[in-house]
């Protein structure tokens, strides 16, 4: 398993000396520092198991697994981690991870619509597959003595990721401080408080231009936290366990053609997932052809509209390659937070800036 920048492509190899790769050190201000995960493909022939849990499922497509069985923990060992972890999820939440219901919705005439539903799922929301991904990788560091302790964790978020969070370090019995904007609902700050959340209100600042509560939060992993997040600038290892989510919502259309798949994006982790677990998947020779992405964002904060305006200007002139490349590298010309403060009943989705944009 190794990990790639979305910028400089530079490859990072976990190990004793780097074993957690969390961001390139590539230049924050120029660059999309994103590191995607790549996993050596399974033999020709491979099937994910018949298991409901995604991650026992799905466990030879995630790096989690790959430097487990790499590094001498063994299969087995993984299983057993996966499903000691769900156990303790679904002593706190109710119900551990399993796969989302994908079904065809009646809402377009004439045309065959399916939606992928995870308002069930751990925590209300999708947000808890992404960080189970990252727990797994903290797991898998510590068993093979890389850390000897998994770090405090740390997340910024106006809800759901926040309580992905707080119910997932609470099953793994580890301290989490979530940076939360003023407004949060109060319902949310009171489930936090009652999983044992350390809870950092962060307000606005005069002149300071961003999410506050994301930069608190990078304040706090630059003083030795652990990015437990959903933002793949902060930690690209997120995006792993968000690409079981695509896997399974392939699997189960069966011998359908994909032809659109519209995708919510606030940070952009989300999307960033789906289009690389699709990719995984198309590569593996698993999905007959990769489908036409539409994301979707408010009207109160399009950061990443705005950029593939930007983009597809350069584009028409020096052709989409250059142009992508370009992008990587000059991300002040394109992806800035917005100018005002986001606003909008989509709170879910609502981000000052589309952190992972690029990968």
């Amino acid at each position: 398993m190794r990990s790639v920048c979305a910028a400089c492509d530079r490859a990072f190899a976990p190990g004793p000396d780097l074993p957690l790769p969390f961001a390139c050190a590539c230049p924050p201000n120029g660059y999309d520092r994103v590191l995607t995960p790549r996993v050596a493909p399974p033999p020709k022939g491979w099937r994910p198991d018949d298991d409901p849990q995604p991650f026992v499922a799905w466990r030879r497509l995630l790096g989690s697994h790959a430097l487990a069985v790499q590094h001498g923990l063994g299969d087995a060992w993984y299983v057993d981690t996966v499903r000691r972890l769900d156990a303790a999820v679904a002593a706190v939440d109710g119900a551990g991870f399993r796969q989302t219901p994908t079904a065809p919705v009646d809402v377009l005439p004439g045309v065959e619509v399916w939606a992928k539903d995870e308002t069930g799922h751990v925590a209300g929301s999708h947000k808890a597959r992404h960080l189970f991904g990252v727990l797994l990788h903290l797991e898998v560091a510590r068993a093979l003595g890389w850390i000897d302790a998994i770090p405090p964790l740390a997340i910024a978020s106006c809800g759901n990721a926040a309580l992905a969070a707080a119910v997932l370090a609470r099953a793994a019995e580890q301290p989490l401080t979530v940076f939360i904007p003023p407004d949060a609902h109060p319902s949310v700050v009171a489930r936090l408080e009652s999983l044992g959340a350390t809870i950092q209100v962060c307000h606005r600042q005069p002149g300071e231009a961003g999410d506050p509560c994301y930069l608190r939060f990078l304040e706090a992993v630059a003083a030795g936290a652990a990015p437990f997040c959903c933002q793949g600038t902060a930690n690209g290892l997120t995006l792993e366990g968000g690409q079981t989510l695509a896997f399974e919502l392939a699997a189960s259309l069966g011998e359908r053609p994909l032809d659109h798949l519209v995708v919510q994006v606030g940070g952009g982790a989300f999307g960033s997932a789906v289009v690389l677990g699709l990719r995984t998947l198309f590569d593996l020779g698993l999905l007959p052809a990769m489908p036409r992405i539409h994301t979707v964002q408010t009207h109160g904060a399009a950061p990443l509209k705005r950029a593939f305006e930007r983009l597809k200007a350069r584009a028409a002139t020096e052709g989409a390659e250059p142009a992508l490349r370009h992008a990587a590298t000059h991300k002040a010309d394109y992806m800035w937070p917005w100018e005002s403060a986001p606003q909008s009943v989509a709170t879910g989705i609502l981000d000052d800036e589309t952190y992972d944009w690029v990968a």
